[in-house]
């Protein structure tokens, strides 16, 4: 039976100072110790990548993981985060309950904003942002009730 969402994985080039951003910006803490993933036999069974040679970091909040890779072999091709419209998985969604103050904040840690301020519609405000590597995520504030708040709008 599904649960629900688990965990999303990045790749970056710098993994320290991805952990660095998702630690101060979103509040995400170090499970367990950093893994290597060439001292993991079945890592390339389970990625379907031979030879997978990485440093990874789950990391995690209140109710989700952020898995962080940074590989070295084989190595990645260049750095084009999605846009909004491209194919694929192309932002998450940190849930807040006062987007006007963790924008401030976040803008304070020199996050990138596409707007100059969430944007409100009806019940709920929203506004897209960039991580360090140019990642999308969303800040997402929900009103208890709406539908799509995280008790399901009851």
């Amino acid at each position: 039976m599904i649960r629900g969402l688990h965990h999303f994985g990045v790749h970056t080039k710098d993994l320290d100072r991805m952990r660095s951003f998702y630690e101060q910006a979103f509040g995400f803490e170090a499970v367990g110790e950093e893994l290597q993933l060439a001292d993991v036999p079945v890592a390339s069974l389970v990625t379907g990548v031979p030879d997978a040679v990485a440093r990874v970091l789950m990391m995690r909040t209140s109710n989700a993981f952020i898995e962080l890779f940074e590989w070295s072999s084989p190595e990645g091709g260049p750095l084009r985060p999605l846009r909004p419209y491209d194919y694929g998985y192309t932002h998450f969604c940190v849930d807040v309950t006062d987007i006007d103050a963790e924008y401030e904040r976040l803008t304070e840690l020199g996050v990138t904003f596409v707007h100059s301020s969430p944007v409100r519609m009806g019940d709920m405000a929203s506004v897209y942002g960039k991580d360090p590597d140019g990642n999308l995520f969303e800040l997402g504030e929900i009103s208890p009730g709406n539908i799509y708040h995280r008790d399901g709008g009851e």
